[in-house]
């Protein structure tokens, strides 16, 4: 492969203060320096926009500390490496926090080397066999404990961590209520098989809410929220106006990250696959192309813009067609 010399990347100009502007990301190209032996230098092929990037620009505390002014901004992606060393070699396809870059210069051991199964491909990385699939495994199993006959309410549920957790909780025999805009509710029933999608945009919400989880509770002992926190902090103002029931209910709020069951990601990830085989599993995505519009697409995720796991084509990488929206 030929080596680059330069390298164009987005860093962060400014923190924004509100919603992201026109000064918080500058785009440069810089020469590349020489790697280290311990380094090597990957083509960036795909990268993934997440709603998390937005809380990384704030310089506050996070589950990861926050991009610094002048910082390459963080993303996970998947990309090719086009000068390896004794750990990893020319041509080999990789996965981690690449950044939104054509090029990057990283240790070859915050990478990892990936092979997709036959069938799969590199950026369902970035999908259900990544942090959102992953995600939606042990939230749901090792933290949410979901058993068969039981009820989840999911925020997000046409998201691309929230449209795993609905279906992983049908295959594990469980009800799901989906919460989602107007126009997502008819994809979560026709297409994903969740029991009840309910508009949280509809001014009727919080009554069909209400019924719907009251008929659950009628039937069934538990009662699981996942989601956001402005959804899950709604929900914990309805046991306000009768507090005993939370302690009679044994109901408990918790959050997690997927990365402190890393040492399980291979079994999950064999789990997630075997069930994109048999066809149990819907995942869409939305590729867009072009580095120096990140800043844009990002936006997209804020808006209700994008249809599916929101990824950036950087580089000439092919993808299957029917992957793109």
């Amino acid at each position: 492969m030929t080596l680059p010399r330069q390298s164009t990347r987005i860093f962060l100009s400014e923190r924004p203060n509100g919603p992201i502007s026109d000064g918080t990301f500058k785009l440069a190209t810089t020469v590349l320096p020489r790697p280290a032996v311990d380094q090597v230098v990957v083509r960036v092929d795909y990268i993934s926009l997440d709603p998390a990037m937005r809380l990384w620009l704030d310089d506050a505390r996070s589950y990861l500390p926050p991009i610094q002014i002048g910082e390459t901004i963080r993303a996970p992606g998947v990309g090719t490496v086009v000068q390896g060393n004794s750990q990893l070699k020319e041509a080999d396809t990789v996965y981690g926090f690449l950044g939104w870059a054509e090029y990057i210069i990283a240790p070859a051991k915050d990478l990892r080397k990936i092979s997709p199964p036959e069938g799969a491909a590199v950026t369902d990385f970035l999908g259900p066999l990544g942090f959102n699939g992953m995600s939606a495994c042990f939230g749901l199993l090792s933290v949410g404990k979901i058993k068969a006959g039981e009820t989840l309410v999911v925020s997000g549920a046409a998201g691309a961590t929230g449209s795993l957790v609905c279906q992983n909780c049908k295959i594990k025999g469980a009800r799901v209520i989906g919460l989602a805009s107007t126009l997502k509710c008819s994809y979560l029933v026709n297409q994903l098989g969740v029991d009840a999608a309910l508009d949280y945009t509809s001014p009727t919400f919080a009554k069909r809410f209400l019924r719907y989880c009251r008929q659950t509770q009628a039937v069934r002992s538990d009662c699981l929220v996942w989601g956001d926190l402005d959804v899950q902090f709604w929900w914990a103002t309805l046991w306000d106006q009768n507090y005993p029931q939370m302690i009679f209910q044994k109901a408990r709020a918790e959050g997690f990250l997927a990365t402190e069951y890393i040492d399980q990601y291979a079994e999950a990830e064999a789990e997630m696959f075997g069930w994109m085989n048999e066809g149990k599993l819907v995942y869409k995505y939305h590729i867009e192309e072009g580095l120096e519009r990140c800043p844009e697409y990002l936006g997209l995720l804020f808006s209700g813009g994008n249809e599916g796991k929101l990824l950036v084509k950087v580089s000439g990488a092919v993808t299957s067609p029917e992957t793109i929206l």
